[in-house]
């Protein structure tokens, strides 16, 4: 193996000592952790092979699986697919502050509150994980148009029974749309 191919953190298999990860590199070799130690190998002569897939672009060696989820990190980005962990849609100012207050039938059972926030940012998750799922159903290759039709109805469903918290947001345009709007 060409020591070019190698970088620190990669797996490697080697014919004596089995799977080991690069460590360092110097300039013929590198030392590779196994399971019983830390090796100075050269890996041209070696027989050290990678332990794990690679993909070879113009004069670009990575391990596949890197090359994959920076490949997904870039396409989800592009198509705007992640789903946001903060709290970006904003809040009904009269609701800053409030708490969402459960009082069970039972008497002998404790109230329960809720920030009003903490309730809404779950609400806007929901949300969000709809229309990630929309995408994902629209874009499907596999799907018929009949089956995506089918789906689509349930999503809409599920906003229309959401259209309960519309109230909580700030702009109209946050909201849930009931089926028809």
């Amino acid at each position: 193996m060409k020591l070019e191919a190698l970088h620190v953190g990669m797996n490697v298999r080697h014919p004596q000592y089995g799977l080991g990860t690069v460590k360092t590199i110097a300039e013929l070799t590198a030392e590779i952790r196994f399971n019983d130690a830390v090796r100075v190998i050269e890996p041209v002569v070696s027989g050290l092979v990678p332990a794990e897939a690679q993909a070879a672009l113009t004069g670009l060696e990575i391990p596949l699986a890197r090359l994959i989820d920076q490949t997904v990190a870039a396409t989800i980005a592009v198509l705007d697919l992640a789903v946001p962990d903060d709290l970006s849609t904003p809040l009904a100012p009269r609701y800053h502050g409030g708490r969402l207050v459960l009082h069970p039938a039972d008497p002998t059972l404790l109230t329960k509150e809720v920030p009003i926030e903490v309730f809404f940012h779950k609400i806007v998750m929901m949300r969000n994980n709809l229309r990630v799922l929309e995408q994902k159903i629209n874009g499907h290759e596999k799907l018929s148009d009949a089956e995506k039709v089918e789906m689509q109805q349930y999503i809409s469903r599920c906003y229309g029974t959401m259209t309960t918290f519309n109230i909580l947001f700030k702009d109209k345009t946050d909201q849930f749309a009931s089926k028809g709007e």
